[in-house]
């Protein structure tokens, strides 16, 4: 197999798998929530979810755009390039992980009530494979967007050239995957922290409701 066509190949695989995310984010979607209440409880989740990633992300951004500055001073413009592409790959991944995940919520509990525990955990699996097909697919288009960018599928030139050429390839897909990572720390961190918050919260209502 000739090496240069190993970027083509992630970004086709990067794309299907993209593709297979979205079905199976239709097919969760699909499943009818017909309980008022079960329905009200989602669309609560839904909003106070994406309401605390859309806060998160703002400040986030903040912190994107000054180490991205600091990138551009330190280093070069194709790996701050690569950083910014990478960090918004991230929040597409969040936010796709996170619809799918709050959307699943009330369906899970739907298909329990109506098919038992199979149709239960295929919707709660479906919904989580969201997330994860969204992060593989996104880094492989990504990745293999910023090599052919950078002339990665281009077999000419001398051994210089190509030397050069790999080289910032490296530099850039490093770029990418900080991008993509500082995203993904601290919003695991303050994901953390809203969970817990959401944990003590149902605690509390519990025990005021129970008298």
């Amino acid at each position: 197999m000739d090496i240069t066509n190993i970027p083509l190949i992630a970004a086709v695989t990067g794309l299907l798998g993209l593709i297979i995310a979205f079905g199976l984010y239709m097919r969760v979607n699909s499943v009818k929530i017909d309980n008022k209440t079960v329905a009200d409880i989602t669309e609560e989740i839904q909003d106070g979810a994406m309401a605390f990633l859309q806060a998160e992300y703002r400040i986030l951004g903040i912190f994107v755009v000054a180490v991205g500055a600091l990138l551009f001073v330190l280093n070069d413009v194709e790996t701050t390039l690569a950083f910014f592409a990478g960090a918004l790959a991230s929040v597409a991944a969040g936010f796709s992980g996170m619809r799918a995940a709050t959307s699943a919520n009330g369906r899970t509990a739907m298909a329990a009530k109506n098919g038992g525990q199979s149709a239960a955990l295929a919707v709660s699996y479906n919904g989580g494979a969201v997330m994860g097909l969204s992060v593989g697919g996104l880094g492989l288009l990504g990745i293999s967007l910023v090599a052919f960018w950078l002339g990665a599928g281009d077999s000419a030139g001398s051994g210089e050239d190509a030397a050069a050429s790999g080289l910032n390839i490296i530099q850039a897909a490093a770029g990418f995957g900080m991008g993509a990572s500082s995203i993904a720390l601290f919003a695991r961190v303050g994901g953390g922290i809203y969970t817990k918050a959401a944990d003590v919260g149902a605690d509390l209502v519990g025990k005021v409701e129970a008298g």
